[in-house]
C-alpha cells in the first residue's frame, strides 16, 4: 500500500507576491543539500495563479514543481468573471492544480462540479490534488468513512488517469486547529481509502494518499509509523521556508 515517493506539498492559499520568490529559492538549496529530496521525495508548492508565470521563468529546480490552488470546469475562455481556466493554468506553467479543497466546498464546490473540473485539468495533462476529508459533525457521528466514499465516488469517473491524481484527506476539523487525528485511526482511514479506491476503479495499483491538516515541524515525525501515509499537503506553514524545511527534515529523524 506504500508508495516509493514522499510528496511534500505546500498550499500557499491567498499569500506570496513576486519577493516571495525567495522562500522557494532557500527551500531549493535545501533539497541540493538534502540526499533524500532527490531520490525519496517530491515537492509541490501550489501557489496563486497570479505568481505561476513569474515562479516558473524565475526558479529552475529540479526539486520543486510549481501548481495551482483551483480551477474553473469550462475548457478555454468563457464569460466567468475572475476564474482561470485549467488551459490558462497549463500555459502559465502548472503541473499540479488543487481541487476539492474544504475552503472551495463551503463556498459552492459540490461533488459534480469538482468532477466537471476534475475533467477539464486532466485533459489539459494537469496531475490533480484532489482533497476529501469530514467535518467535525460528521466524524462525531460516525461518517468519516461514508463522507469519503461518497467524495471520491462521486468526483472521479472509472475513466481518469489514476497516475496523475494524488489524493488528499485532509479532515475539515484539523485544518488550522492544531488538531490532528489519533495514530489508530489514520491508519484504518488510509488504509479504507487505498483498498476502496481499487476496488470501485479496478485499478493495479494502490493510489498515492497523502495528510494535510495542521501538520508542522513538531508533529510530522509521529506520521512515519504510517507507512499508508504516501506525504503531506501543508497549509501556513508551507508559506515559511524555515518551517517548511523543518517539516522535511522532522520526518526523517
Amino acid at each position: 500500500m506504500t508508495n516509493k515517493l514522499k510528496y511534500f506539498i505546500g498550499n500557499w492559499k491567498m499569500f506570496g507576491d513576486f519577493g516571495s520568490l525567495k522562500i522557494i529559492y532557500q527551500i531549493h538549496r535545501f533539497c541540493g543539500s538534502f540526499k533524500k529530496c532527490l531520490k525519496k521525495n517530491k515537492i509541490i508548492l501550489c501557489v496563486p495563479a497570479t505568481l505561476i508565470y513569474y515562479f516558473n521563468t524565475k526558479l529552475k529546480s529540479k526539486f520543486i514543481s510549481v501548481g495551482a490552488q483551483n480551477c474553473h470546469f469550462h475548457k478555454t475562455y468563457g464569460p466567468f468573471t475572475g476564474s482561470v481556466s485549467a488551459s490558462m493554468l497549463k500555459n502559465a506553467g502548472a503541473k499540479y492544480v488543487i481541487l476539492g479543497h474544504s475552503e472551495n466546498r463551503t463556498e459552492g464546490d459540490t461533488n459534480r462540479l469538482i468532477k466537471k473540473k476534475m475533467e477539464s485539468a486532466l485533459n489539459q495533462k494537469l496531475n490533480i490534488i484532489f482533497c476529501i476529508g469530514e467535518t467535525f459533525e460528521e466524524k462525531r457521528d460516525g461518517k468519516t468513512l461514508s463522507i469519503l466514499k461518497s467524495q471520491i465516488k462521486g468526483s472521479i469517473k472509472k475513466k481518469y488517469d489514476f497516475k496523475k491524481i494524488i489524493i488528499a484527506y485532509e479532515p475539515v476539523w484539523s485544518i488550522g486547529t492544531g488538531k490532528i487525528p489519533k495514530i489508530q485511526e489514520l491508519k484504518k482511514t488510509f488504509k479504507y481509502i487505498k483498498s476502496e479506491f481499487k476496488k470501485n476503479f479496478k485499478t493495479s495499483t494502490f493510489p498515492v494518499v497523502i495528510y494535510g491538516g495542521s501538520v508542522n515541524g513538531k508533529n510530522v515525525h509521529k506520521f512515519s509509523s504510517i507507512p499508508e501515509i504516501d506525504g503531506f499537503l501543508i497549509g501556513g506553514a508551507s508559506q515559511s521556508s524555515k518551517e517548511f524545511i523543518e517539516i522535511i527534515r522532522n520526518y526523517y529523524k
